[in-house]
């Protein structure tokens, strides 16, 4: 497969799953603009883009999913810098793991507002670029726990099930613009997301499995939508 004469944005491209896709994307011919709050990470993750690619493929824009007014010069930027847009990942997240009780207000909003309201601002500014290019993609980076939500992850588990039922219901609304939009759920995925450790657990998944579906839904034909993917290690330790 080639992606060769398209243009994608990741959103949250400088590490973990995010920069997994953004890899595999360049990789197979993409320009990609990434977003990420943190020049730091934006610059090395660029720079790492780079040898997989033309260094000309690749744009790094510091943007904070939760500010729409930062996503609406963001996407506007990646389609004047590209010539318009293919393919959004809507990838940026935060996960604050902590019992109702104890969870700050502001904890609350920061998640909702970058998990679920950074998706609609996402969407929302991209929507025109795609329509003007005749159609592409919106795949967004959702979770298993948006389906079997967990103790301790009440806001977590809320804001990924808030972006399923967003993500069917944009798809109802924009297919027939040629836009098709998927959701991947994935289960326990081998990063520093939240600020855990990496683990050495080989039964966990990759951010690299997950880049592998992003490119294989791009590689359905366009008659066909595989919408809502659920992806889990597949053999996980056995419990009791």
């Amino acid at each position: 497969m080639t992606l060769t004469g398209k243009v994608a944005v990741v959103t949250g491209g400088s590490r973990g799953i995010g920069f997994a896709i953004a890899r595999a994307l360049v990789t197979q011919g993409a320009k990609v603009a990434i977003t990420a709050t943190s020049d730091a990470t934006l610059g090395a993750a660029s720079a790492e883009l780079a040898v997989a690619a033309d260094r000309a493929a690749v744009l790094a824009i510091r943007a904070d999913v939760t500010r729409h007014a930062e996503v609406e010069q963001a996407i506007d930027r990646a389609a004047r810098h590209f010539g318009g847009i293919d393919i959004l990942v809507n990838n940026a997240g935060v996960g604050v793991f902590r019992a109702v009780a104890e969870m700050s207000i502001d904890e609350w909003h920061r998640i909702i507002e970058t998990n679920l309201s950074g998706v609609f601002y996402c969407c929302r500014a991209a929507l025109p670029h795609l329509r003007a290019r005749g159609g592409g993609w919106i795949i967004n980076i959702s979770s298993l726990s948006g389906k079997h939500p967990f103790a301790q992850a009440a806001a977590y588990c809320a804001s990924k099930a808030g972006v399923n039922a967003f993500s069917e219901a944009l798809m109802q609304e924009v297919r027939h613009d040629g836009i098709r939009v998927a959701w991947i759920m994935p289960g326990s995925v081998r990063t520093e997301f939240s600020g855990r450790t990496v683990s050495d657990d080989e039964w966990q998944q990759t951010p690299e499995d997950i880049a592998h579906v992003v490119t294989d839904l791009l590689a359905y034909p366009p008659r066909s939508l595989p919408s809502a993917v659920e992806i889990r290690a597949a053999r996980p330790p056995k419990k009791g």
